[in-house]
């Protein structure tokens, strides 16, 4: 085997899941997204940034099936997931193999306890399973254990905390994260960000993180995609991304040695080197 071959399959084993080139269209006419490409590496987390309406939720939903149920669809390019093609999978099918999304919101069952909520989340497990994982998500989370109301009533961080409690139940190799600081006090921002850098850690979870808190993801993140109008327009090591001058003003509110003034903010397309 050829020393290109082998760097090949190799880099194709770090990869856990690869974005090729999608386009997603809404209602047969809205282009949202236009020829993306992304790749995870496993046992990373990947942050996923941009402004509101760039089409980050989209591609999370493009990734997990789910834009059938908002009239979308993915009519060019592949979604490969540990080495199987997901493009047109149907969602349960694509979380029995090991993706899992928490969507925007969190999208618990108000009306369900916790544990109810958790075993909601082990549907695709075993049920001999379900109460030593149970007992694991309480173990991250041993703020749920105290709680033994309806979920509608915890507070917005528990019910984050829950809502990726239920994540873990499915046994996932890939957690995909809508906005996890959403909401949320900078306190529990700081308290969610550690959970899900001890998630990656611990468990060697996978993480694709969409979220607009730029310096927390950065923070947490091995490698970033910049995203813009519906196409990836940077990418990086977290690191990279962080000292660019650019991310620093569009994305960190920081950049050189000035402060900026937003006095002339409808010009700053023409100024972002990657434009």
């Amino acid at each position: 085997m050829s020393s290109v071959t082998q760097l090949k399959n190799q880099t194709q084993e770090d990869t856990i899941l690869s974005v090729n080139n999608i386009e997603v269209v809404f209602n047969d006419v809205i282009l949202v997204l236009r020829g993306l490409n992304l790749n995870a590496k496993r046992g990373q987390i990947t942050a996923l940034l941009g402004a509101n309406g760039a089409g980050k939720s989209t591609t999370l939903k493009a990734i997990a099936g789910l834009l059938g149920s908002e009239d979308g669809e993915i009519t060019r390019g592949d979604v490969v997931y540990n080495g199987v093609d997901i493009t047109h999978m149907p969602p349960e099918k694509i979380v029995r193999n090991g993706t899992f999304l928490v969507m925007e919101g969190r999208g618990i069952v108000q009306d369900m306890t916790v544990i109810e909520n958790l075993r909601l989340g082990a549907f695709t497990q075993p049920q001999a399973n379900v109460a030593g994982d149970i007992e694991k998500v309480f173990s991250y989370f041993p703020r749920l254990k105290e709680r033994t109301g309806l979920a509608g009533y915890l507070s917005g961080g528990e019910q984050q905390m829950l809502a990726i409690g239920r994540a873990l139940m499915a046994r996932p190799k890939l957690i995909m994260m809508d906005e996890p600081s959403m909401g949320l006090s900078p306190l529990l921002v700081k308290e969610v960000f550690g959970i899900i850098k001890r998630l990656n850690r611990e468990l060697g979870i996978s993480v694709l993180l969409v979220e607009q808190n730029a310096n927390m993801a950065l923070q947490a993140a091995d490698y970033g995609y910049i995203m813009e109008n519906g196409k990836i327009v940077l990418d990086g090591t977290a690191e990279e991304l962080m000292n660019n001058e650019d991310v620093k003003e569009f994305y960190l509110g920081g950049g050189g040695q000035e402060r900026k003034s937003f006095k002339n903010i409808k010009s700053f397309k023409r100024r972002k080197r990657w434009l």
